[in-house]
């Protein structure tokens, strides 16, 4: 998807993984900053999960973390997913869309109907809990004719054999940048996380697993600083540790000073380091004072007499 919101820090595209019921056309969305095949393991237990089971094959464009795209055999790290979850992959032919038309249209629906009135300070939590909400409420309305009948989606897609979901998802790690704020907070996923008071302002690494009750904060060179029990998304909290709490207020403390507090309206007058940095100010704008100068007698001297256009404006008579 073209444009997502700036907040989200995904540059200039954002990834809609997409998963429908071939039969009733039943289908789920899951955001992600990537296309790596960590952030698609991960959308597609979110979308199996939200379509209430398991189909016997799931059917894939030549996507390079799937298979290999010139020859469409599976890749051998992708064929441990589809081992875990029990399902077969099948591989579309190249330059074969509508082998997989009930997708196509999907993104379509998507991109025309939901993304492009998607707010621009939304954040990605909402954005995901929209999306869910649009699926269910306009995807899963949508009616259909079949022998008995026109039925909703909803209706026929319980008629679909969907093998049970596994109990949990394939172990991967999802890992994500961030920067640590001000305060050595980390936002992620909705939620901030703390971290030494020494990576304030840093570049940082988030990793968790697919499905875990934990996340891990590494620096840039990938040394684990924080381990956070993970907060359900978008609910705002503020988790901290409680040694990162007692080092940033000792941080805080060595930061302060003794002594006397300045007086209200107590007049300071300007120190050495000041009055050098006005003498060097004043030294930059003075040529351009000058020439301000200089040019305005030039200005002021140019005089336009009106009256020529007066006496020819008098003169012109309406026939």
């Amino acid at each position: 998807m073209p444009d997502p919101p700036e907040s989200w820090g995904w540059g200039k595209t954002a990834h809609l993984l997409v998963g429908s019921l071939a039969h009733s056309g039943k289908w789920r969305g899951y955001l992600s900053p990537s296309e790596d095949q960590p952030h698609l393991v991960a959308g597609l237990d979110r979308v199996t999960r939200g379509l209430g089971g398991v189909s016997r094959v799931w059917r894939f464009d030549r996507m390079a973390t799937v298979c290999d795209p010139g020859s469409g055999r599976v890749s051998a790290s992708f064929a441990g997913v589809a081992k875990h979850y029990g399902v077969s992959v099948a591989i579309c032919p190249p330059r074969r869309g509508n082998r997989k038309g009930v997708v196509e249209k999907v993104n379509h629906t998507a991109a025309q109907r939901w993304w492009r009135t998607l707010a621009d300070d939304v954040t990605v939590e909402a954005a995901q809990a929209n999306l869910d909400r649009f699926a269910r409420v306009r995807g899963d309305t949508r009616l259909r004719a079949t022998a008995d009948g026109r039925s909703s989606v909803a209706v026929v897609a319980e008629t679909e054999p969907l093998q049970p979901i596994p109990a949990q998802a394939y172990p991967v790690i999802v890992s994500e940048a961030r920067t640590a704020s001000r305060q050595a907070m980390v936002s992620y996923r909705g939620n901030r996380y703390s971290v030494p008071p020494e990576l304030a302002a840093a570049n940082v690494v988030v990793s968790h697993p697919v499905g875990g009750q934990f996340c891990d904060i590494a620096t840039a060179s990938g040394i684990v600083v924080a381990r956070h029990r993970m907060a359900a998304d978008g609910l705002g909290v503020m988790v901290r540790d409680n040694g990162h709490v007692i080092a940033l207020d000792a941080a805080a403390i060595a930061t302060a000073t003794t002594g006397r507090a300045h007086r209200r309206k107590e007049r300071i007058p300007p120190g050495p380091a000041a009055k050098a940095a006005a003498a060097q100010l004043l030294a930059i704008n003075q040529p351009s004072v000058t020439a301000i100068e200089t040019s305005t007698p030039s200005t002021n001297s140019t005089v336009i007499d009106l009256s020529a256009y007066e006496r020819a404006a008098q003169n012109r008579t309406i026939q």
